[in-house]
């Protein structure tokens, strides 16, 4: 397999997570969101909407966007409960952090609003803090007693709550009013994984 992929993206790093927590052996091609490398054609030919990541498999076979390789991976491993509602209440925590949260902070947007509407980065930045802790505030009730989101076992939960909290802490968002939240990032701190896919683990870290 092969990961088109950004040492920078959140959403990048959540395949690196899950793609090491698998053991699954996969080539990293980076494409730089800083260069414009994203808006190739020959990039646009993986993705049409000109983002990373993109996974190409074996055959040769591509799935873009983040969201449907975590799906792909994850799918009939312990990452997604075999119960009905467990499944649900982690994919609610997944979707939560992919759709209302993440999104809102994406480096296409939070450029958009610099350009556009000539905000400092001080405001950016602020912007980037207040979508975390709306988001922060509802996670913090959803996950449940850890030492994971949702038990003794890492999720795929974990692993797209640890990406946003790297980010939370980039931007000194304080974890003090989220000990769920803080506690479960803890533990996932401590697997091999979380550590060998961190953005200053990669070797062409930004």
């Amino acid at each position: 397999m092969r990961l088109y992929d950004h040492p920078a993206s959140g959403n990048c790093l959540k395949c690196r997570i899950l793609l090491r927590g698998l053991g699954l052996e996969y080539e990293t091609v980076e494409v730089d969101l800083f260069r414009g490398e994203t808006r190739t054609p020959e990039h646009f030919a993986r993705n049409p909407d000109g983002r990373v990541p993109v996974l190409e498999l074996d055959d040769g076979a591509t799935i873009p966007e983040s969201g449907a390789i975590l799906l792909h991976l994850a799918e009939g491993t312990p990452l997604l409960p075999a119960d009905p509602l467990a499944r649900a209440r982690v994919r609610a925590v997944c979707a939560l952090i992919g759709c209302d949260i993440h999104p809102l902070n994406n480096v296409g947007v939070l450029r958009y609003i610099k350009r556009v509407f000539g905000q400092e980065q001080a405001a950016i930045d602020e912007w980037y803090r207040h979508w975390i802790v709306e988001g922060f505030q509802a996670l913090e009730h959803l996950i449940e007693p850890g030492p994971f989101a949702f038990g003794p076992r890492p999720t795929l939960a974990d692993v797209y709550l640890a990406p946003q909290v790297y980010n939370a802490v980039r931007l000194k968002v304080p974890m003090g009013p989220y000990p769920k939240i803080a506690a479960a990032d803890a533990a996932c701190a401590r697997l091999e994984a979380f550590k060998a896919a961190a953005p200053e683990a990669q070797a062409d870290a930004v």
